[in-house]
């Protein structure tokens, strides 16, 4: 009986030792941890004649790190017909890539940030797909208070410009604090043509009648209100409730004719947020409407739960045009400290460089390829009607929480 009490004490003073001994190895580990991030003092005299007895050079002090740095919005405008779209994506010619070099060349960004542009903390608007160009994008970034835009554009390309930098709240995002986005879509009014007509002899020649524009403008504003767009985009189930976007408007200019002396009109549609090529597949089936390819029951039925195969119309002619920041502009924009977010000051120069860098290439690239009546020519392959090609994407969380996909494809035209 004694030796089992022994036995006992002795592995309760055993588990005692090897907790202690846990405890303090917790203990030294906090302390290294704690050490290893608080900032020691550095005689740099010393540390530089170690290092030149090892034949090592301290890097020169930097200026750029020491600036301070506040959170700004920036207006930036570009023709996308060269880039692969906005978004920054290595081994690729993007906006985004364009525009960083820049800034980390004039210092507006430290070289960290260069490499990870949320040390920065950057964030578009809106993001737009290969081709496809903006009039009016707002990103947010920490830039210093003295900036020259002169010499900043001077050493970006001609199709890419920074036209103004407003100082915005400390807890600004660009893309969370945007109420609403417009985008146009410019195309040859040919488009509207009956699709019994030979369009192929109107591509220069056509022009829209008083009655067909009306035929145009009825058609685009059957999209207005909210309604379930899961057909206009993919991987989307109609349960998906990200699915469902709220359009404000959607129009049409009257008919202009171009330097070419081809007749074009510009859609207008804003809304709260878009998915992937959602613009592009409401334009594509409104154009098969009013040409007579389908009726305008096969829109009623894209906005059910059925599953059609609708066509997509060209990336010419889509143009990020305004960002919305009503709210935003409301709360702040009379304070005395911000200013609102209209950039009325830069709306001459906007102008000018979308007539002269965004329109002008994409009246020259329809004159020259043709490629609104090319892809005119495919519309009688689909069938606007239900799709048996693939299974429908499976069903949303019903949890009312959004996937991560889901959360990022707003603005993605």
């Amino acid at each position: 009986m004694s030796e089992a009490l022994d036995k006992l004490e002795l592995e309760n003073e055993a588990r005692k030792a090897a907790k202690a001994s846990e405890e303090e190895a917790v203990k030294e580990t906090n302390r290294v941890k704690r050490n290893l991030k608080r900032k020691k003092w550095v005689d740099w005299k010393t540390q530089d004649e170690e290092d030149a007895a090892s034949g090592v050079k301290r890097a020169p002090f930097d200026p750029a790190d020491r600036i301070k740095r506040k959170k700004s919005a920036i207006l930036l405008s570009y023709c996308g017909a060269n880039y692969y779209g906005m978004q920054r994506n290595p081994g690729m010619q993007t906006i985004e890539e364009e525009l960083f070099k820049a800034m980390l060349k004039h210092k507006w960004i430290t070289e960290d940030s260069f490499e990870q542009v949320q040390i920065a903390c950057f964030q578009r608007a809106a993001r737009t797909d290969k081709g496809v160009s903006a009039a009016r994008q707002v990103c947010s970034v920490k830039l210093p208070e003295e900036l020259d835009l002169e010499a900043f554009n001077a050493d970006l390309p001609k199709q890419i410009r920074l036209f103004g930098v407003e100082r915005v709240t400390k807890g600004f995002n660009a893309k969370d604090q945007c109420n609403a986005r417009t985008y146009t879509y410019t195309l040859p009014t040919m488009a509207f043509a009956s699709c019994e007509e030979k369009i192929e002899d109107l591509h220069d020649t056509f022009r829209l009648s008083p009655e067909l524009l009306e035929k145009v403008r009825e058609t685009l504003k059957l999209y207005e209100g909210t309604k379930n767009f899961h057909n206009f985009t993919s991987k989307k189930n109609f349960l998906d409730p990200s699915s469902k976007r709220f359009i404000m408007s959607f129009t049409s200019s009257e008919p202009f004719q171009s330097p070419q002396g081809i007749e074009f009109v510009t859609l207008k549609v804003k809304g709260q947020s878009f998915m992937l090529h959602q613009i592009r597949k409401m334009v594509g089936l409104a154009i098969a409407i009013v040409r007579g390819n389908t009726t305008t029951e096969s829109l009623e039925r894209a906005l059910t739960e059925e599953r059609l195969d609708l066509p997509m119309a060209p990336g010419l002619g889509l143009v990020l045009d305004t960002v919305h920041y009503e709210r935003y502009n409301d709360r702040y924009g009379k304070d005395g400290i911000h200013n609102p977010l209209t950039w009325q000051a830069q709306e001459a120069q906007v102008q000018e460089f979308i007539e002269r860098e965004i329109f002008s290439q994409i009246y020259k690239t329809e004159a020259e390829q043709r490629n609104m009546l090319d892809w005119i020519g495919t519309l009688h392959y689909h069938s606007y009607d239900t799709r048996k090609d693939d299974a429908p994407p499976p069903p949303a969380a019903t949890d009312g929480k959004r996937s991560k996909a889901a959360a990022d494809d707003d603005n993605d035209e």
